[in-house]
């Protein structure tokens, strides 16, 4: 199992980076899987989660059942582990830039419409590979500088030409929860029914350019720019895997993921496991624009009244926010409903800071879907 190590940032009398990858299977032979856990660096069960992983890719790489490739970075952002604000870690944030570490990643697919003109033709598999190699060329001229936009294109420049991309995350206090290419519906169901995931959250383009969208988008992107005489599927099943809450760190929730990570690479044909029965899902897909955020209008006191996993129907309260000194209470309700999937850990909010979110089955937002 070939280990690699990336240099980010190596500059005599600077602090240093490496960002280390593990690599299983062959390279061009079969499917490719990219898994990478905690870009956001605060967020440490996907690391968790990546230390099984990383045991149980060894034993079946030995036994030689990976079928295609796969890359798993267990630790995708050294700059953000490194990362301490008054003693607390803070891995969300680019303190240099002030830029989330799950934005800005290059989209690839304007330059790859003007370079694949005349170069695509009415055979799809063949469209794929051209594309990949584009892409991958893309990433690969990709101008950075700074440490953290070299981390970016390193991950990018790994993933850009997989089938399958996993980007493991965890939100502040949740239930497990995804997120997913509409594009990509058909393609996620199968990952969140084995994770158990209690929302599949899908948007065409969610805003702020994440990790997922740069390997996935480009391809409906693409779709919708040379039209249906060019066949362009949707070839690189990218989604973000939010694996509950940030103190959810525990080795049975751990061992629990990961083996549905396998398993799904196996349903992707990238890995040989013993069939098993699929387990019902536990949600239906709802789409990203669905998602109503609720946020604090007045500083106070936290205080829920629903909880985790409940159904809140429109205009129900869900929330008190209670000022110590005034003796002021708000209470909040929610204006359309859903599924109380995640939520945050803090008991005394500031005006405006977010306090959960709720998934609905009705699209009502547009612009940015994503928080910040």
């Amino acid at each position: 199992m070939p280990i690699q190590t990336h240099a980010i940032a190596d500059e005599p009398g600077i602090a240093a980076y490496a960002l280390t990858s593990c690599h299983y299977g062959s390279s061009g032979r079969g499917k490719k899987a990219y898994i990478q856990a905690s870009l956001h660096a605060d967020e440490v069960p996907a690391m968790l989660v990546a230390h099984v992983l990383r045991r149980e890719l060894e034993r079946l790489d030995a036994a030689g059942r990976i079928h295609g490739e796969v890359i798993l970075v267990p630790a995708a952002n050294p700059i953000g582990l490194s990362q301490l604000v008054h003693g607390t870690p803070f891995g969300r944030f680019d303190l240099g830039t002030g830029i989330n570490f799950n934005r800005d990643f290059r989209h690839v697919a304007g330059e790859l419409a003007a370079n694949l003109a005349g170069r695509l033709g009415s055979d799809a598999a063949r469209n794929v590979a051209t594309i990949r190699a584009a892409a991958r060329a893309a990433v690969d001229r990709w101008d950075v500088s700074g440490a953290t936009a070299v981390l970016k294109k390193t991950l990018l420049s790994m993933a850009i030409d997989a089938d399958v991309v996993l980007d493991l995350h965890c939100d502040n206090e949740a239930l497990l929860h995804m997120y997913a290419g509409t594009a990509l519906a058909a393609r996620a169901e199968p990952l969140a029914a084995l994770l158990g995931a209690r929302a599949l959250l899908l948007s065409g383009a969610s805003g702020g350019e994440p990790f997922d969208e740069a390997c996935s988008r480009l391809w409906w992107d693409l779709a919708a720019h040379f039209g249906p005489a060019i066949p362009i599927p949707p070839a690189c099943a990218a989604i973000t895997v939010e694996l509950r809450g940030e103190m959810d760190v525990r080795y049975d929730y751990a061992e629990r993921d990961a083996q549905a990570l396998l398993r799904y690479l196996a349903h992707e044909g990238v890995l040989d496991l013993p069939p098993a029965a699929a387990p019902d899902a536990l949600c239906a897909a709802t789409p990203l624009e669905g998602v109503e955020p609720l946020y604090a209008p007045q500083s106070g006191v936290l205080v829920f009244l629903k909880a985790l996993g409940d159904q809140v129907l429109a205009g129900e309260a869900v929330a008190d926010l209670v000022n110590p000194v005034s003796g002021a209470t708000t209470t909040l309700r929610a204006q359309r409903g859903g599924l109380l999937f995640a939520s945050t850990a803090h008991r005394h909010l500031l005006r405006g800071m977010q306090v959960c979110k709720l998934a609905g089955a009705t699209p009502f937002r547009s612009g940015s879907l994503l928080s910040q």
